[in-house]
């Protein structure tokens, strides 16, 4: 009989509790009580039936009610926290009594007295994700009451609930949002950040150790990146506690984007989230949470801190990229023709290396001081060199020399700096001195992906084989969704045709062959490797795919290429792509 009492309906779900309850507990227990008695008879009931609402339960220091519409419920959280507000403004922080509300709009199931289903489940999730004295809501929400409530709201992006397969879109219902009538700060004329202090949902106040601490080596990896503007700590952590939408901290700061994060221990487990937004549009351009055991907590926190900004900077640098394609010719600046550069290098083309070389240097002619543009003009023409040599390429390499050492000479503690003069070196097989200058481009900054990638190549130009794999799958590792993943994939092909791992090799060149402009050279390598292990026939099929792109490839356009490797190592690749066929 209970069974034919179920029924299924749309409710829009309000789960609350008491943020801090325990600790209040704890000093002061019957005072405690009384607040909550008072806050239910005085603020909550009254509330909820004014706006149409009916409490299903009440959940010890909290309670659950549900609504017929969700914009009913959001003027009855609205109305509730601003009550509390005002009923507690002059109590000591220690002695703050509110609450957190969570609102969902979903399906639930009803039974006698009870609600049941995702929809309240939902709810109590984002509940969680409020702050004291704040109030989450779910996109189902949001996309009812944007346009009917006059709210501010902060996009949360989505988060990864417990026991919820799917990720829950979330927003922050912004109570008191200010109002900016001074002028923006002007943005920097580079990418600039803030990372905001991580927010601890734990209710373990030494889960704030952690937080501060993730926060504060986040700002620090990201300062590694000279191209980056990254807002100092002090500023940062004014808007610790603050729910401020982030537009706002946009025109507060002069920053472009923003990186919100938060720490939430379970048992023996944390779960880190974080968030990166365009802070000038709203729009979320990445998002990630990093589960770990607690077992040795610094190792957790350095391990998830290398992640993050490992993560970032690649993603900054794409929506950099875009944003400078989207950019008027006429109005293009140093910043934006460097970033057109090197989405025209990633083609990995003549036209691509040729417009590149020409953006470079007018980002080197608009801006002289701009170091990074002389490095990537250089490494650009000896890219040039190396995928498209001509019988004579002295003038190519006197300017690659030329640029290098400008940059040098303007910012000798930049990585990018650093690794166009280590180009430099290798191609005149100065091999150990290009590894210390690489070497110390990691050094100075153990989250930049491309300085380990360089590091693997170098090595195996150095015909160190054995060290090229650590290298490369750290840079991989690193940056798993890189403009550059072809690349490293071709790196860690050549590292595996050196140790003669050829089966290894065959997948790893594969990848790389099957990626965005390829590289004509993983062909080659590909070739060889299938060669080695007598597959004859997909031999001569990878050849076909590179004189696709190279069709008067030959061992003596090959030794222009490769007049940098060790001549020993030279030798080896000559024999064996002779092996497949390649004419002299």
């Amino acid at each position: 009989m209970a069974q034919e009492r179920v029924t299924r309906r749309l409710a829009a779900i309000l789960v609350a509790d008491v943020a801090g309850y325990s600790r209040l507990m704890e000093a002061d227990e019957e005072a405690t009580l009384t607040l909550l008695w008072a806050a239910r008879k005085d603020i909550v009931d009254p509330a909820i039936a004014e706006h149409g609402g009916r409490i299903v339960k009440h959940t010890g220091d909290g309670f659950l009610a549900e609504f017929s519409t969700a914009t009913a419920a959001v003027r009855c959280a609205v109305e509730m926290q601003q009550a509390m507000a005002a009923s507690h403004s002059g109590a000591s922080e220690d002695r703050r009594f509110a609450f957190r509300i969570g609102i969902n709009l979903g399906e639930i199931t009803v039974d006698e007295d009870d609600i049941y289903g995702d929809g309240v489940n939902i709810a109590a999730r984002i509940e969680q994700l409020a702050d004291p004295g704040g109030i989450s809501i779910s996109g189902s929400v949001f996309e009812q009451v944007r346009k009917k409530l006059d709210l501010g709201f902060d996009d949360m992006g989505e988060q990864q609930v417990k026991n919820i397969a799917e990720p829950v879109r979330c927003y922050r219902v912004l109570l008191d949002q200010p109002t900016a009538i001074d002028e923006p700060l002007p943005l920097p004329d580079r990418p600039s950040i803030v990372v905001l202090p991580f927010d601890n949902l734990s209710g373990d106040p030494e889960q704030a150790f952690f937080a501060d601490g993730m926060t504060e080596d986040v700002i620090t990896g990201l300062s590694r990146f000279r191209w980056l503007f990254v807002i100092a700590r002090t500023s940062a952590y004014t808007f610790q506690g603050r729910a401020v939408n982030v537009k706002q901290i946009a025109h507060d700061l002069g920053v472009r984007y923003v990186l919100e994060g938060s720490v939430r221990k379970g048992g023996d487990k944390v779960r880190v989230t974080a968030q990166l937004i365009d802070a000038t549009t709203g729009s979320h351009i990445w998002a990630e949470s990093y589960d770990r055991l607690l077992e040795g907590i610094f190792e957790v926190q350095d391990e998830i801190k290398d992640a993050i900004v490992a993560a970032i900077a690649p993603e900054i640098d794409e929506a950099e990229r875009e944003r400078a394609r989207r950019e008027r010719p006429e109005n293009l600046d140093a910043w934006a023709l460097y970033q057109r550069g090197l989405a025209a290098s990633s083609l990995i083309t003549e036209d691509g290396f040729t417009s590149a070389m020409e953006l470079f240097d007018r980002a080197s002619e608009l801006d002289p001081n701009f170091a990074p543009a002389f490095a990537m003009a250089a490494g650009v023409r000896l890219q040039f060199v190396r995928y498209f040599p001509v019988n004579d390429n002295t003038v190519l390499i006197k300017q690659a020399q030329a640029k290098a050492k400008k940059a040098m000479e303007l910012d000798p503690r930049d990585p990018v700096c650093l690794l166009a003069d280590a180009r430099v070196h290798s191609y005149f097989g100065r091999h150990d001195v290009a590894i210390s200058k690489i070497e110390e481009a990691v050094a100075l900054n153990p989250n930049d992906a491309m300085a380990h990638y360089r590091l693997g190549v170098e090595m195996f130009h150095a015909g160190k084989p054995e060290e090229v794999i650590p290298h490369i799958d750290r840079a991989i590792r690193l940056s798993p969704r890189d403009a550059n993943l072809g690349a490293f994939h071709y790196a860690r092909a050549e590292g595996l045709i050196g140790l003669e791992r050829y089966e290894e090799c065959v997948e790893w060149a594969r990848r790389s062959a099957h990626g965005p402009n390829p590289r004509f050279w993983v062909f080659a390598i590909l070739a060889i490797a299938l060669a080695k292990l007598g597959r004859e026939s997909e031999a001569r099929a990878a050849m076909d795919g590179l004189y696709a792109i190279v069709p008067d490839f030959s061992l003596s356009f090959a030794r222009r290429v490769l007049s940098d490797f060790d001549q020993e190592k030279l030798g080896q690749i000559l024999d064996q792509l002779r092996e497949v066929g390649v004419p002299e």
